[in-house]
């Protein structure tokens, strides 16, 4: 297997996908405060000022990483899946 691939044996597929496949978001579930929440293409910063008070919030985008996505071949399906991760995540975060 290339070490650009990855398989994803799971219950509805074991089709190889690239390893950045469905990680254009970074984990909103795992947040870490006042450090680099990266995935491929976004990054999230969440300061926390004080002990508990959380301060300004910031995304940024990497645009190269962006034009790189849009060119691959599996975009569209990646990117669905992307939608859908961060969809269920917020629903999670929030119970």
């Amino acid at each position: 297997m290339s070490p650009q691939l990855e398989s994803h044996n799971h219950i509805m597929s074991s089709q190889e996908h690239k390893i950045c496949f469905g990680k254009m978001f970074p984990d909103d579930l795992h947040l870490r405060n006042n450090k680099a929440n990266k995935g491929k293409v976004f990054t999230v910063w969440v300061e926390l000022v004080g002990l508990m008070s959380r301060g300004d919030r910031k995304i940024e985008a990497d645009i190269e990483q962006w034009d790189d996505c849009q060119q691959c071949p599996e975009f569209a399906s990646c990117y669905k899946l992307c939608l859908a991760k961060v969809t269920l995540e917020s629903v999670v975060a929030t119970q």
